[in-house]
């Protein structure tokens, strides 16, 4: 059997302005009758409520609603992306108390993908935005049929993201209060720390005398701390080491004049070592232990400097 017949054909891919001559008149209008196309590609529900919905003096292009009822704004956008298409994408989104968007274009920008991932990182775990890429195809002399690609869209594992990035964000922002408040408290007591501002970080130090050597104050979500940190020898760690067992042999009159048992923390496997005071009455996580916390850190560090810093200038190493 000699049969040449194609059964194969090969898709073209072309401009979206040759199916579509017009954005309003003819790609919106279609959509509008064909939402199901678009839907089926988002895993979404959608059913059209109402084309060139007015939004103040502006018109978003379909105006849906999902499977639960909830607004579902759509903005076409037959060009490359603009700053112009962004904003009216976030205007309708607000003003139509919307918690999904669509922006459709022909050319996206990069920078303009970036703001929408952002956008599902950041907002609240119902809040969904969608980017996609539409396209033209046709095989051979067929009509043409619209072909969309999701670029950005909104994933479980995207949100708990921006969930942790928050949450680190308002750790920082409340150990920077945390720090504020126990250094306005120390200059009333002391000179230490002085000229330590405050930090994002989980601990602030001021020196002891000996390079490497550092007071520390620690802050952790449920527990914090006061401490000599010894990284004195950033080589071999063995002159850490020896500055800790220095200070080892004088254990029982430092714990005397500080008043408290410490912590000491060799800590054989690690370069550095440590002597810690730890406070377990409160933590970053609790604000209304924060000011009698910030309280007993402070009197605990003056000890400390007093007990340590005559003891670890006498050490010649």
């Amino acid at each position: 059997m000699n049969d040449k017949r194609e059964i194969v054909s090969r898709l073209e891919i072309e401009s979206i302005r040759k199916a579509f001559q017009k954005e309003d008149r003819h790609f919106t209008t279609w959509l509008e009758e064909h939402i199901e196309a678009l839907a089926e590609r988002l895993g979404l529900q959608l059913t059209v409520d109402q084309r060139e919905k007015e939004v103040g003096d502006f018109n978003v292009d379909l105006l849906c609603e999902d499977a639960d009822g909830r607004p579902v704004i759509i903005e076409n956008q037959l060009e490359r992306t603009d700053h112009d298409h962004l904003g009216k994408v976030l205007t309708y989104l607000v003003n139509l108390d919307a918690s999904t968007a669509i922006w459709l274009t022909t050319e996206p920008r990069t920078e303009h993908q970036k703001v929408i991932d952002w956008l599902n990182e950041s907002t609240a775990a119902d809040m969904k935005f969608y980017l996609v890429k539409v396209e033209a195809t046709r095989i051979g002399d067929s009509p043409y049929a619209p072909l969309f690609t999701v670029l950005s869209r909104p994933d479980k594992q995207t949100k708990e993201v921006g969930e942790k990035k928050k949450e680190w964000a308002d750790r920082h922002f409340n150990r920077e209060e945390f720090w504020k408040g126990l250094l306005e408290k120390s200059k009333e007591k002391t000179k230490l720390f002085s000229n330590i501002s405050p930090s994002r970080y989980h601990w602030i130090g001021t020196g002891s005398g000996k390079s490497g050597a550092t007071f520390n104050y620690v802050i952790l979500m449920d527990w914090a701390s006061v401490e000599l940190y010894i990284d004195h020898d950033r080589d071999t760690g063995k002159k850490n080491k020896m500055i800790f067992d220095a200070l080892h042999t004088q254990k029982e009159a430092i714990e005397k004049e500080i008043g408290s048992s410490l912590e000491w923390e060799r800590l054989d496997d690690k370069r550095a070592s440590r002597i810690r005071k730890r406070f377990e009455n409160g933590g970053l996580a609790s604000p209304d232990s924060w000011s009698a916390l910030q309280d007993a850190m402070i009197d605990a560090m003056i000890r400390f400097d007093k007990a340590l810093r005559p003891r670890i200038a006498k050490i010649d190493i």
